[in-house]
């Protein structure tokens, strides 16, 4: 069967799945929503936004979609799984990505952390603290030792995490979260002891039941070179990961993918779709810091590279309980990726300036992340701005690609890190 496939979102994480799907014999049509002027050139862009369900419904119904792909956490925390699942005229068209109840693995930290409690599965201590327990929130913090970590329950764009050297410090931003600093998103937050490790990100497809492992990435976070300042959505990736050898990558299936997954099925939680497993080695042992209900963003402008399976006979295998008889090809080479982002971002910064170069870039592919088509021009339209992603045979090799191409994108306040995967 071909598909008609709706994939949902706007990102340089859409634009790779596109790419992705795009080399698969089995698509039919691919509509974007609401997309971005790289994805525009794949498939086709529809002015809708992701979280209006009706809007999703009645394109659908109109465009006899065989398939939504939800690529971004928000409608997925919102419920579009249940919403398909619960409109008879639509509840029999697969929607890839677990139910509201499940996404609340990203959802809420805090229902993370009682999964993880539940099911044995290595992650850091913690309390979650309310207004009603802020004083028992400070308690906490004078037990642990510096650093002091303080994470949003909710969503946050990446930017909810708190890592503050100073006791005091990390007591006054506990009050500020819980007063609205990020929004409702920290009307609860999680402090959790301090991890000291170095950190990576691992990939599943499931269907609640069975599952496959992606390539994994390592990711960097930081706005500032040698990763300083303050977080941001993403800065680059790097995918193979040197830390992540087989014995390490046999323990993260052993005790954090399998107890998982077998969560899921002894809760009766009904999820198909990614799992991105936030994980650090400490001391040679993985623990998870956070799970997400989607892929990572810029983690897939990599891996993408290096998944050499049709995608969408994955997710065809998610659907029909076939993902056991899945055999996982990755190329060997590494894939790296490098994001262009916005003069000013994570913090304030201005859309709508031109982008020229993109028709110059060379051995690399430029994911569009936020951009859009303005009078025929690219502008840019997000703090993300472009991820230039390549191959090469080794880690430098495929940087020296991305960097070369970087400088050769331009717009007004480009930046990007050189110094992505400095620690490997």
């Amino acid at each position: 069967m071909k598909h008609t496939i709706l994939l949902l979102g706007s990102g340089g994480r859409e634009h790779a799945i596109a790419w992705k799907l795009t080399q698969s014999t089995k698509l039919n049509r691919l509509f974007i929503a609401p997309g971005n002027a790289g994805t525009a050139q794949l498939g086709e862009n529809i002015s809708i936004n992701p979280e209006d369900f009706v809007a999703v419904q009645t394109f659908v119904e109109k465009n006899d979609v065989t398939m939504v792909i939800v690529g971004p956490e928000a409608p997925l925390v919102a419920g579009i799984v249940d919403f398909f699942k619960a409109t008879p005229t639509i509840a029999h068209i697969p929607v890839l990505g677990p139910s509201k109840y499940a996404a609340q693995m990203e959802g809420s930290k805090e229902f993370a952390k009682e999964f993880m409690k539940r099911h044995a599965i290595p992650t850091a201590g913690y309390l979650s603290v309310t207004k009603d327990n802020l004083a028992q929130g400070f308690a906490f913090l004078e037990t642990l030792k510096a650093p002091y970590v303080l994470k949003a329950d909710g969503l946050a764009a990446g930017k909810g995490v708190l890592i503050i050297s100073d006791l005091n410090e990390a007591k006054t931003e506990l009050a500020a979260m819980l007063d609205g600093k990020f929004g409702k998103a920290s009307s609860t937050v999680v402090i959790e002891e301090f991890l000291d490790g170095i950190e990576c990100s691992v990939f599943v497809l499931t269907d609640g039941d069975k599952y496959v492992i992606l390539p994994e990435a390592k990711d960097y976070k930081r706005i500032g070179e040698g990763d300083t300042g303050p977080n941001t959505g993403g800065m680059g990736a790097i995918s193979p990961v040197s830390f992540a050898n087989a014995t390490f990558m046999q323990q993260v299936e052993e005790r954090i993918i399998r107890p998982t997954i077998n969560g899921f099925r002894t809760e009766n939680i009904d999820y198909k779709g990614f799992v991105f497993f936030g994980l650090i080695k400490v001391n040679n042992e993985p623990y998870v810091i956070e799970y997400n209900a989607r892929m990572g963003d810029p983690e897939t402008e990599a891996v993408m590279l290096r998944l050499q399976n049709d995608l969408l006979t994955l997710v065809e295998a998610t659907f029909d309980g076939t993902l056991d008889k899945q055999v996982m090809k990755f190329d060997t080479r590494f894939a790296v990726t490098v994001m262009l982002v916005a003069g000013g971002y994570p913090g304030d910064y201005q859309k709508g300036d031109v982008i020229t170069g993109c028709e110059l870039v060379e051995d690399s592919i430029a994911f569009h992340a936020g951009t859009t088509l303005q009078n025929n021009d690219i502008v840019t339209n997000g703090g993300r701005v472009i991820a230039i992603s390549s191959y090469g045979n080794t880690k430098e090799e495929a940087l020296a690609c991305s960097f070369k191409n970087a400088h050769k994108i331009n717009y007004k306040g480009k930046y990007f890190r050189s110094d992505i995967g400095f620690d490997l």
